[in-house]
C-alpha cells in the first residue's frame, strides 16, 4: 500500500511534479477524532504540537499530549505547555479510518494513531461516538530508555461557549477507569444553528486499569506542568466544582510510565468518546443516537469497544489498504488521497439516530453554509459515498425527508428542500418555508430526490423502498415533465450563484431524473408509464443539444450566448448508462473546459472564478478515459496541498488562487467518490445492498 504521506518540512511540490505521494501532499486540515457535526475535532496545522486540535468551525478544542524520554519533556499534541519543546516530528499519514503521526529523537521514535472505525457496512459500530488514541515508543539507539506519557483534554469538548458551568465525575466499567465531563445545565436539543457545539451530554476518556496508568481530573497547569517536570500528575480530583470551562480549565488527565527496551516497544491507549445522549429532534420528537439502541449509555459501550479494538484495528487496516488500491486503480495518483481526506470528513457530517419506527435515519449538517439539517441538494452530492458503500445509509438519508413530504404539512407539488435547522428537523426553513414557493428549489429538489431514488432501487434490484412513497416520485415526475425542461427563474443547489432562468445544467438534472424515474417505472412493472416517461426524456434531451448549444462548448443558460457551465449533472447519464445524450457531446464540453483550467479547478461557470470541489470530481468524471480525469483533477490536488486557508476541507473555494470562498466541512465532500461509481466493476465490489455483517 502507498500511504498517504507528508513530510512536514518538505513544504513546496517539486516543479512539473503531481501532487501526490511524490509531491507531498498536504491536508488543509487533518481529522483527529471526526463523527458527527458535534463531535469532530481536526489538527488546523502541519505540526501536531504547533497548535490545539479545534473543533470544525474554529474554537478550540485542547487536547494535549507529552511524553518524558529519560526526564526530559517533549510536546505531541497541543501547543500547552509553551516552554516544553515539540518533539520533531516526521510523518503524517491519513487514511480513511485513521490518522498516524510520528516523531523521533536519537533515541525513540513514537507514533500516535486516531483510530474511528467507522465501517459502512456495520451500522452499530460506525454509530459509535468512540475514537481510540494508540500511542508506541520505540527505542532507536538499541538502548533502553524511562519514558513517561501523558495526554489531556479539557472540557472545552462538551460547551458551546467556554464560559458555561461544567461537573466531572469518574467511575468504572469492567476493566476500565472512565472519566466525563458536561455543562450543569444540560440543555438537550434546546437550540439550532451552524457555528455552535454542543453543551449537553457528556465527553468521556477511558483507560484500560493497569497498574502503572494514574488518572486524574484538575486544573490544566496543575497537571501539565507537574508531568513536565516530574512524570507525575496530581494525586486527587479536583474539587472545585461547578465552574466554567474557562475557569482554571478543568482537563481530563492520564498518565503512564514504562521503560522502553530495543525489542520491546511501550504500547499504552485510551478511548476517547462522547455520550449526547439524544441527538436529533424530528417533527417534535426526540431520536436517539443509533448506537443507544444496545446500549443505555456510553460506560455500558465502552467495555465491548475496548475488547474489539484488536479485531477493529485489523478490519480497518484491510479497509484502507483495500480502499485506496481501488482509488489509485479508478482515478490514479492523487485520487487516492482525495479519497482519504473525505472518508472521515463526510461521515462526520452526519447523525446516525433511531427513527420513530426503529429504522435507521442519517441526518446531514450545511456546516458553515447555513445550518439546515437534511437538505435534498446537500443530500445529492454526498450521496456518492453511500451509494457505494451502503444502500442502507443512502435510504437513511432520504427517509427523513419522503415521511415529512408525505405528511400534510407539506403541500407543493414539488419535493422539499430541508427539514429545518441542525439538530432539530421540525420543518421547513429554507425560502418560503411551508407557507409559499419563494425561495424555493422546485426543479432541484425533485430531481434530486428522482435520481437518487433509482438509484436505491438500481443497488436493489427493486423498487420496495421506492414503491413506499411511489405518490410522491409520481407527483415529482409530472411537475418535471411539465417545469423541468425549460426551468422558470428560480435557485439551483448552486444558490450562492444566485436564482437564474434556463439553467442549463439544471434542465440536464431534470431530462436525467423523468428517464430515473421511467427506469423505476420499468422496474416495477409500469412499462406503459416507462415507455412514456423515457420518450420524453429522450425528447428534452434532443431539444437541449440544440437549444444549449454555443459552438465548441454549451451555455450555462439557453438565452445566453457566450456563457458556460460545468454540466455536472450529466455524470448521470453515463454511470446509469441512461444514453439520453450522445458521448461526443460530453466530448466537446471537457474538450472546452481544459482550455478553462485555472492554477486550482475549474471555475463553476463564465460568472465568477470560484469552484466546487464535489462538482469538479463529478465533471471530470464525464472523462471516458483515466488521462483526461487526471488532467482535470490537478488542480484540485494542487488546491488542497497549496490552500493557505488551514481549515477541514472546504467545497467552495477560488479557482484562481486557492483561497476559501466559503463553507467548510460540509457533507457534500462525500461527492468525491463518485468516480468509483464510473467503474462497474469495482462499483459492484464495493456496493452493499445487505443488513450489516
Amino acid at each position: 500500500m502507498l500511504p498517504f504521506v507528508c513530510e512536514l518540512f518538505f513544504s513546496t511540490i517539486v516543479a512539473g511534479q503531481e501532487p501526490g505521494i511524490e509531491g507531498r501532499l498536504r491536508p488543509p486540515a487533518v481529522p483527529l477524532v471526526v463523527h458527527d457535526p458535534y463531535f469532530s475535532i481536526w489538527s488546523f496545522t502541519d505540526g501536531l504540537a504547533d497548535d490545539f486540535p479545534r473543533h470544525w468551525t474554529g474554537r478550540p478544542h485542547a487536547l494535549v499530549s507529552m511524553v518524558r524520554v529519560d526526564g526530559r519533556p517533549f510536546r505531541l499534541m497541543g501547543s500547552a505547555p509553551p516552554d516544553v519543546p515539540p518533539m520533531p516530528q516526521i510523518e503524517l499519514e491519513v487514511l480513511p479510518t485513521r490518522t498516524i503521526y510520528r516523531w523521533q529523537t536519537p533515541e525513540v521514535r513514537v507514533t500516535l494513531t486516531f483510530l474511528s472505525p467507522i465501517l459502512p457496512r456495520r451500522l452499530d459500530v460506525l454509530a459509535r461516538p468512540i475514537t481510540y488514541l494508540i500511542w508506541e515508543v520505540s527505542a532507536v539507539d538499541g538502548h533502553t530508555h524511562f519514558v513517561d506519557i501523558y495526554y489531556d483534554n479539557s472540557a472545552e469538548l462538551a460547551v458551546n461557549e467556554i464560559t458555561q458551568p461544567v461537573t466531572w465525575d469518574r467511575g468504572t466499567s469492567g476493566n476500565l477507569l472512565w472519566m466525563r465531563a458536561g455543562t450543569v445545565e444540560q440543555p438537550i436539543l434546546a437550540k439550532a444553528g451552524d457555528d455552535l457545539r454542543i453543551d449537553w451530554g457528556y465527553a468521556y476518556v477511558a483507560v484500560p486499569k493497569t497498574p502503572e496508568v494514574r488518572t486524574v481530573i484538575a486544573a490544566h497547569d496543575a497537571c501539565r506542568r507537574l508531568f513536565a517536570g516530574t512524570g507525575h500528575i496530581p494525586s486527587d480530583d479536583d474539587r472545585g466544582k461547578p465552574r466554567p470551562a474557562n475557569e482554571r480549565w478543568p482537563v481530563m488527565a492520564c498518565a503512564w510510565s514504562g521503560h522502553v527496551r530495543p525489542d520491546q516497544p511501550m504500547v499504552r491507549k485510551l478511548l476517547l468518546g462522547y455520550d449526547d445522549i439524544w441527538s436529533i429532534q424530528y417533527m417534535g420528537t426526540r431520536l436517539r443516537p443509533w448506537w443507544r439502541r444496545q446500549f443505555a449509555d456510553l460506560p455500558a459501550l465502552l467495555v465491548p469497544a475496548h475488547e474489539q479494538l484488536p479485531d477493529l484495528l485489523t478490519e480497518c487496516e484491510a479497509w484502507d489498504r483495500e480502499l485506496l488500491e481501488d482509488a489509485r486503480r479508478v482515478g490514479g495518483s492523487g485520487y487516492d488521497q482525495l479519497v482519504a481526506l473525505a472518508y472521515r470528513h463526510t461521515f462526520g457530517a452526519h447523525k446516525l439516530v433511531e427513527g420513530p419506527s426503529g429504522e435507521p435515519m442519517l441526518f446531514s449538517k450545511e456546516c458553515f453554509s447555513n445550518g439546515c439539517i437534511a437538505t435534498v441538494d446537500v443530500i445529492y452530492p454526498a450521496s456518492p459515498i453511500f451509494m457505494l458503500f451502503n444502500n442502507q445509509l443512502l435510504k437513511a438519508t432520504v427517509l427523513p425527508v419522503l415521511e415529512y413530504a408525505a405528511s400534510p404539512r407539506w403541500k407543493f407539488p414539488f419535493a422539499p428542500h430541508d427539514l429545518g435547522t441542525y439538530p432539530l428537523a421540525n420543518g421547513q426553513v429554507y425560502g418560503g418555508g411551508e407557507t409559499s414557493e419563494e425561495g424555493q428549489m422546485p426543479v432541484e429538489e425533485s430531481g434530486n430526490m428522482l435520481i437518487i431514488m433509482y438509484a436505491i432501487s438500481l443497488i436493489d434490484g427493486n423498487t420496495s423502498f421506492a414503491g413506499r412513497y411511489w405518490h410522491l416520485l409520481e407527483k415529482w415526475a409530472n411537475y418535471l415533465a411539465d417545469k423541468g425542461f425549460d426551468p422558470e427563474h428560480q435557485l439551483c443547489t448552486d444558490d450562492f450563484t444566485g436564482p437564474l432562468a434556463h439553467n442549463c445544467n439544471l434542465s440536464i438534472k431534470a431530462t436525467v431524473a423523468l428517464a430515473c424515474y421511467a427506469e423505476m417505472c420499468r422496474l416495477s412493472g409500469k412499462l406503459e408509464e416507462a415507455k412514456r416517461f423515457r420518450k420524453l426524456a429522450e425528447e428534452f434531451a434532443a431539444k437541449w443539444l440544440t437549444a444549449a448549444d454555443d459552438g465548441d462548448h454549451f451555455r450555462l443558460a439557453f438565452d445566453r450566448r457566450g456563457t458556460w457551465s460545468q454540466k455536472y449533472n450529466w455524470v448521470w447519464d453515463k454511470i446509469f448508462g441512461l444514453n439520453l445524450f450522445p458521448a461526443a457531446a460530453r466530448a466537446k464540453e471537457l474538450a472546452f473546459y481544459k482550455r478553462q483550467l485555472l492554477p486550482y479547478g475549474l471555475p463553476l461557470d463564465n460568472r465568477a472564478l470560484f469552484t466546487k470541489t464535489d462538482w469538479q470530481v463529478w465533471t471530470a468524471t464525464l472523462a471516458e478515459d483515466l488521462e483526461d480525469f487526471r488532467t482535470l483533477m490537478r488542480p484540485v490536488y494542487r488546491f488542497i496541498n497549496e490552500t493557505p486557508d488551514r481549515v477541514p476541507l472546504t467545497d467552495w473555494y477560488w479557482a484562481h488562487d486557492g483561497r476559501l470562498r466559503g463553507f467548510r466541512a460540509r457533507p457534500v465532500i462525500g461527492g468525491v467518490f463518485i468516480k468509483f461509481l464510473d467503474v462497474p466493476n469495482v462499483w459492484k465490489k464495493w456496493r452493499w445492498t445487505g443488513e450489516e455483517k
